[in-house]
């Protein structure tokens, strides 16, 4: 692989050491390598003097600025120059150079250019802790940054002062001190270790008597300590503005000495001696010789924060001291630490690691402070009874105690009597409902305590109720309950607080009170937010009375949560919202009241509030068919808290409103379908009522009808028929084209004469015809006659049989007849009168037939149906007919007789109204 040698530096023109060593720019390079490895050296070479020229050519064009890094004192002028390199000239000179201070543009007055490529810069009264200074070449509109400088500023070092030293023996030699104002700005402190003698003060060896450090401490660490008593220590600072040295201070070893903390060996009692524990313990053997000490034991016992502290006097030379303490407290652990000082020294040692022991044993002279909580009975018939018990705060304190020893009996049988022992301070028993004594007592190695005793009453009594009333109140430390008796001789009482949420019977709390009824706590024994339920229970004689509990806060906040609202009821006009309690691990105190804020869409909000007891209300004066946003606001005395939204639309129509509907939409229903049960099962009669049989007057036999007569008369003759259908359209009701008067004569014509031209009018087409048939519409009924039947019927399109339009309307009001041709014929005024001249000139020679039809005319006179007349008939032609009928001329209308009634009270039909047909 390819060597390189590198030229030595020359040596400095001063004349010192020459130093070789290897110079930052390569000068040359000589390969030694085989023939085969000459290529890859030239081609580093190549790359090499490439870079050199690179760099060199980098060194031509960068600028410089100078001084570098300046640190000034504080409010002084600054001054700098800004030299361009060759890179830049001719086409840029110093004219071009800008300056600036951090961001902002320096002002150009305080600019000076030195020559074409020097440029500097005066800024008075620096006053920043450190800034950037930058040069920029401004050519062609553009900016470029040239170079640029930190400058700090400060001020120079105060004088040092305060020195203090701690010596650790055999360790270090650590010394202190106050530098003043703060410098902002790099400073040393150097500390020197000066002896003072005769001759005055005297430096040792500078590298051991000095040391250097940029804080305000410095140490001498050994063995680098020498021990003298007349030592003085000084220091000076110095930074780039200036240096200060403090005086120097003598301080004496022995004043300063700080040695390590004793070692406790033993900590014990002494048998059959009360009240005394002796503690001993070992000095420390790196210390001054020949030196006294005073020595401090701290004592504690386990169930107080206070000590107690008991100073030794020691020799120099006692090497193992022992203390007794005495005034303890019986049966009572303590713990126990030592600490020493030298007699001229202000530096104590640390204390040493703790021992404990414990006093001489003694019986414990105080009750227990016992208590109860009673559970409900089991269906077995025993209840659990929780007893708690706690120690006294009695000083001095009862001791160390080894157990507890519970007893209880029935109240009426003590014979009965059982025991328990137990570490804890609680215990469960199962009772049964009888009321029992309980006792418990305290007990270590040299006795027993005097028996607390408690009554438990049997089930079935009823504890008196002695106090009234309980209110409780908060100051800024203190909680206080005050209650109301009704005994005042009761003095004693319990008073029990725990947490409502606390379900554990053994995690309450409870403080008996003594001629009072007043208690106070410290605030702090209560969590803020948290709601307590506190009971006062009267004590006397050995009996409990009843309880009187309330609920109360240390410190209320506005609730964490809201209540979520819920529709129900929804209705027109008004909505009930239900909502349900808040839980009561985040009410943070007694809610007060419910805020019900409502508001429709685009409307104003509105609100109504409620008690604290209500979880339900009904908002009222809604707008119909709207939607509402609703939410409720649980508050108590410190505040509000708000649910969730929710949203519900009113309906468009209430209860009342679908009543009043469906009950005339069901009555109607109801009654037509009561109608059409009705029609079904009465449809007989009412088709006799609505629409009667309408007689036919072909089948009377009031008369005798001749068919010839229709077949010759002279208004169906040439009838030319085609096919149609007769509806109720085509048929007319006559108006009554005869006086009232008039009628009679009508009725009362001879009807022999009028059959006997029938008769002999249609002689011949009688012949003709085999049979006839006469089609009378009935609503859908059609009646057939033939010649044969028992009367002739002489048909005449004249016959005055008059009927009234309404009675012909009902009955024919869905008739059809089907026929060839239906042809109305005129009956004019003229034919009539015509008829009437023949009628009067037939009237002697036909007397006999008048006569023997004058009941019939007398009754037909006064018949209501005859006052009306015809002035259209219509009549159908069968197509049956014969053709020599068809096309027989027409014969001057002849007027039938009238018909004899043949049942009283029976309707008359004129066939013109009705139409005729005839047939085979």
């Amino acid at each position: 692989m390819p060597l390189c040698l590198t030229a030595p530096r020359p040596a400095p023109e001063d004349g010192g050491r020459a130093v070789r060593g290897r110079d930052p720019a390569l000068k040359c390079f000589l390969p030694i390598v085989y023939e085969k490895e000459m290529f890859s050296c030239w081609i580093w070479m190549f790359i090499l003097l490439c870079g050199s020229s690179i760099a060199d050519e980098k060194s031509i064009r960068d600028a410089d600025i100078f001084p570098s890094s300046p640190e000034i004192e504080r409010g002084s002028t600054l001054k700098l120059f800004c030299v361009l390199g060759k890179h830049y000239t001719p086409q840029r000179n110093a004219s071009h150079i800008i300056w600036k201070l951090n961001h902002e543009l320096i002002a150009q007055e305080n600019y000076n250019i030195v020559n074409e490529t020097v440029s500097s810069v005066i800024i008075h009264n620096f006053t920043y802790n450190k800034a950037h200074v930058k040069c920029f070449i401004k050519y062609l509109g553009k900016e470029q940054l040239l170079v640029h400088t930190e400058v700090k500023s400060g001020f120079p070092p105060d004088t040092p002062g305060n020195i203090s030293c701690i010596y650790y023996f055999n360790v270090e030699l650590t010394c202190n001190w106050t530098s003043g104002r703060e410098t902002n700005l790099t400073t040393t402190y150097t500390l020197y270790r000066k002896i003072k003698n005769t001759q005055g003060l005297i430096l040792l060896d500078s590298e051991l008597s000095s040391c250097r450090s940029k804080t305000e401490s410095c140490s001498f660490r050994h063995p680098n300590i020498p021990f003298s008593t007349s030592f003085c220590f000084q220091v000076k600072a110095q930074n780039v503005l200036g240096e200060a040295i403090s005086e120097c201070v003598p301080i004496t070893m022995e004043s300063i000495e700080k040695f390590e903390p004793p070692e406790i060996l033993s900590v014990k009692k002494i048998a059959g001696i009360k009240q005394l524990l002796t503690v001993t313990w070992k000095i420390p053997e790196d210390i001054l010789p020949a030196q006294d000490l005073n020595c401090q034991v701290r004592y504690r016992n386990l169930y107080s924060n206070s000590s107690e502290i008991d100073n030794v006097a020691v020799t120099s030379k006692e090497k193992v001291v022992s203390r007794n303490l005495t005034g303890l407290w019986d049966s009572t652990e303590y713990s126990v630490a030592v600490r020493c000082i030298g007699v001229e020294s202000k530096f104590w040692s640390e204390w040493c690691r703790e021992k404990t022991a414990s006093t001489e044993d003694k019986a414990p002279s105080g009750k227990v402070d016992l208590w109860r909580i009673i559970n409900s009975s089991h269906p077995a018939g025993n209840r659990p009874v929780h007893l708690m018990w706690k120690l006294l705060g009695n000083i001095p304190h009862p001791g160390r105690i080894l157990g507890y020893k519970i007893q209880y009996f029935p109240e009426n049988n003590a014979a009965l009597q059982m025991t328990k022992i137990t570490t804890n301070k609680k215990i469960v028993l199962p009772l049964k409902e009888e009321a029992y004594i309980i006792s418990v007592t305290a007990y270590n190695s040299a006795g027993s305590s005097p028996a607390a005793v408690l009554r438990i009453p049997s089930t079935d009594e009823k504890p008196p109720e002695i106090i009234e009333m309980v209110r409780t109140f908060t100051t800024n430390e203190e909680m206080i309950v005050e209650w109301i008796t009704s005994e005042p001789e009761v003095t004693e009482y319990v008073v029990e607080w725990y947490e409502e949420l606390e379900t554990d019977p053994f995690s309450r709390s409870w403080q008996y009170i003594s001629n009072s009824t007043k208690w106070k706590a410290n605030k702090k024994i209560f969590k803020p937010f948290v709601c307590y339920n506190m009971s006062v229970y009267p004590l006397y004689g050995n009996k409990v009375a009843a309880p009187y509990s309330i609920q109360t806060y240390v410190q209320e906040k506005e609730p964490s949560e809201g209540p979520v609202a819920d529709t129900d009821v929804l209705g027109k006009n008004e909505v009930v919202i239900k909502w349900e309690e808040i839980s009561k691990d985040k009410r943070n105190g007694f809610i007060t009241n419910y805020t019900i804020f409502y508001k429709p869409e685009g409307g104003k909000e509105l609100n109504e509030t409620v008690n604290s007891d209500v979880l339900h209300h009904r908002l009222k004066s809604l707008q119909a068919n709207t939607q509402y946003t609703v939410y409720i606001m649980a508050s108590n005395r410190a505040g509000g808290t708000s649910g969730e939204q929710k949203t519900f639309k009113t309906l468009k129509f209430n209860k009342e409103d679908i009543i009043f509907i469906a009950i005339p939409v069901g009555l109607s229903m109801f009654f037509l379908l009561g109608l059409w049960i009705t029609c079904i099962l009465k449809k007989h009669m009412f088709k006799k009522v609505c629409w009667p049989d309408i007689p036919n007057p072909a089948e009377s036999v009031a008369v005798e009808w001749p068919l010839d007569a229709s077949m010759n008369n002279s208004f169906l003759k040439g009838v030319t028929y085609e096919d149609k259908t007769l509806g109720l359209e085509d048929l007319n009701v006559l108006e009554d084209c005869f006086p009232e008067e008039d009628h009679e004569g009508l009725l009362l014509m001879n009807c022999e004469n009028h059959v006997s031209e029938c008769t002999d009018t249609n002689a011949t087409a009688v012949q003709n015809i085999s049979e006839h048939k006469i089609t009378l519409l009935n609503g859908e009924k059609k009646i057939h006659y033939n010649e044969e039947h028992e009367v002739a019927k002489c048909l005449s399109p004249s016959m005055p049989y008059v009927i009234t339009g309404e009675d012909f309307r009902s009955q024919m009001h869905s008739a059809l007849i089907p026929a060839k041709k239906i042809q109305p014929i005129e009956m004019l005024e003229d034919d009539l009168r015509e008829t009437q001249q023949i009628s009067d000139k037939k009237e002697e020679s036909d007397n006999e037939e008048v006569l023997k039809l004058e009941d019939f005319s007398e009754k037909t006179l006064f018949n209501p149906y005859l006052r009306n007349s015809v002035k259209t008939r219509e009549f159908l032609i069968s197509e049956n007919l014969p053709e020599h009928s068809k096309n027989e001329p027409k014969k001057q209308p002849t007027v039938l007789p009238a018909f004899q009634q043949n049942a009283v009270g029976q309707s008359y039909v004129t066939l013109d109204m009705v139409g005729l047909a005839t047939a085979h």
